[in-house]
């Protein structure tokens, strides 16, 4: 089967970069799915572990997390779907992407397509859509007050492939008022296009925005960028007792500055429970479904921005560069092969 995949770790303008290979089908056992990728999207975590972890000497790597397709065939002890379904997912890190004709993803992370999208329109939301999910009701617990609180959160990077589905979350399914966070007027536009009640500018102090806005300091912040930079001023504007969940990889953090407040923080890694086989891993079948169900009845929308063709190398490198150049608004996809 033809996959996309690296062997060393390069800038995305080196020429090899990234490489169009040709590898054997894989065939699926215990709960396994097979998937025949009809679509991809692409996250910052390709590009990352493109970057950052090499495959062993001689090896090579096939990234993508975040597909749909249609199922082929199933693992004997599979009970969810069958061949024929088609399905969406974002898989699991520790195992081969997506980034190729045929995919083994495991029942349990995989949700049933919306029928109301095509291929690629439903390729764009898995990963930031169980990201967002998971940040806001797993670990900040947003439908939980902080008492005092203003009944608020503040997106830190709202034109981003997760700010934007976590825009149309907490504006759906949550009385929450939203304020994103974006710094151009057409990714401004965007983030109110979504939903968000406010926009203010990263690039500026966020502290004095929201004052500005005269709602009170917010309950929940959830930063998906450049943490350790705004940290500070997130610590000057969320409430005491508030909840900070973040999801980027910041160089160091200083938390001392959120103790006075007693304000927890908690990580979000979309991840853990398919790396980790947790105990509650087919809640991410459980929320696909649902992101499924709410998609087909209006509520979300797909944050599909650019389509750069097929599934190939050249395709893949101007998507990885686009990313890297932190200009990208919702999400890249590529479609079939």
């Amino acid at each position: 089967m033809r996959a996309v995949a690296f062997t060393q770790s390069l800038p995305i303008d080196a020429p090899d970069a990234l490489i169009d290979v040709e590898r054997p089908r894989p065939e699926p056992q215990g709960r396994d799915l097979l998937v025949k990728i009809e679509a991809v999207s692409v996250n910052p975590v390709d590009t990352k572990v493109r970057r950052n972890m090499p495959p062993a000497p001689g090896a090579m790597k096939v990234l993508g997390w975040d597909a749909a397709g249609t199922v082929v065939a199933a693992g004997p002890q599979a009970t969810l779907f069958k061949p024929g379904d088609a399905v969406f997912y974002a898989g699991a890190i520790d195992r081969d992407g997506t980034n190729a004709e045929f995919h083994l993803v495991d029942e349990r992370i995989v949700g049933p397509k919306p029928a109301s999208l095509d291929f690629a329109q439903a390729a764009a939301l898995p990963l930031t859509s169980i990201t967002a999910w998971e940040a806001m009701f797993d670990r900040l617990d947003v439908r939980r007050p902080v008492p005092g609180a203003a009944n608020a959160i503040l997106i830190v990077g709202g034109a981003g492939g997760v700010g934007s589905i976590a825009i149309q979350l907490a504006r759906r399914l949550t009385d929450l008022t939203v304020i994103a966070t974006a710094s151009r007027e057409e990714t401004q536009a965007w983030c109110r296009d979504l939903g968000a009640h406010h926009v203010v500018d990263h690039r500026k102090p966020l502290a004095a925005q929201v004052e500005a806005l005269g709602i009170g300091a917010p309950a929940f912040v959830f930063s998906t960028n450049d943490t350790g930079a705004h940290l500070p001023e997130i610590a000057a504007l969320i409430a005491p007792q508030g909840r900070v969940a973040l999801i980027d990889d910041p160089a160091g953090l200083d938390v001392m500055v959120l103790k006075r407040k007693s304000v927890s923080l908690h990580w979000e890694f979309m991840f853990t429970r398919p790396v980790f086989g947790t105990a509650d891993i087919d809640a991410q079948h459980a929320l696909l479904s649902e992101v499924s169900r709410l998609v087909d009845a209006g509520t979300v929308r797909t944050t599909l921005a650019e389509t750069f063709g097929t599934i190939n190398a050249a395709n893949l490198t101007r998507a990885h560069a686009l990313l890297e150049s932190g200009r990208a608004k919702g999400k890249i996809v590529l479609a079939g092969f």
